[in-house]
């Protein structure tokens, strides 16, 4: 197993759970109260306006609610910027779960996300199904969506070289998956995301 799918051992688990995080209202959350009931599928994103981490939230929105019900998981997202743009992110996306700030990163570094880049998917590997338009288009959509629609956000939405990840916490202090990414284009298909929670539908 790489250090990119390494589960963070106990210690790293305890400090990240009783980190804080900020919910939509700016209000301080534990971070491991999101997860103490229920199993957790929880989407590491770079910054608020990132195009290609828009792009994969909106393929979880095709896991059917129902499904996510029967199987006893939620879906939530953590982003670096600040808790301003955590309303923004519900808009652009059209996202419906619970969104997070972690303007700090510590607990992104906490879980092994420490790497920094704006690297793209290598020549030798394809691009994820996800990313469905150029890298020029994406660009374009990411300041038409973002920057020139909420200039306000501009400079709080979170460092633009951090890279996120995908975590299955829960019921509990207890983490079952971990994939970090390694460049911005690296978040794992969402099935395969799904099915490393136990979620599956037709």
């Amino acid at each position: 197993m790489s250090l990119r799918d390494t589960l963070p051992d106990a210690s790293a688990l305890d400090r990240a759970s009783k980190y804080e995080v900020l919910d939509v209202n700016g209000k301080k959350i534990a971070f491991g109260s999101i997860f103490a009931d229920q199993k957790t599928v929880v989407v590491f994103i770079r910054h608020f306006f990132c195009g290609a981490c828009k792009m994969y939230v909106e393929t979880l929105l095709q896991v059917p609610e129902a499904v996510l019900q029967d199987a006893a998981t939620k879906i939530v997202i953590v982003g670096c910027g600040e808790y301003q743009a955590i309303q923004a992110y519900h808009e652009m996306t059209n996202f419906k779960g619970s969104i997070y700030a972690d303007p700090s990163r510590q607990l992104y570094f906490t879980l092994g996300m420490d790497i920094q880049n704006l690297k793209v998917t290598p020549a030798n590997q394809p691009k994820p199904s996800y990313y469905r338009m150029s890298r020029l288009s994406n660009l374009w959509w990411s300041i038409k969506t973002g920057h020139m629609q909420y200039p306000s956000l501009i400079g709080k939405t979170g460092n633009n070289s951090q890279l996120g990840g995908e975590f299955v916490f829960g019921p509990g202090d207890q983490c079952t998956f971990a994939h970090r990414m390694q460049h911005t284009e690296d978040h794992i298909e969402a099935v395969n995301l799904m099915k490393a929670a136990g979620v599956t539908w037709e």
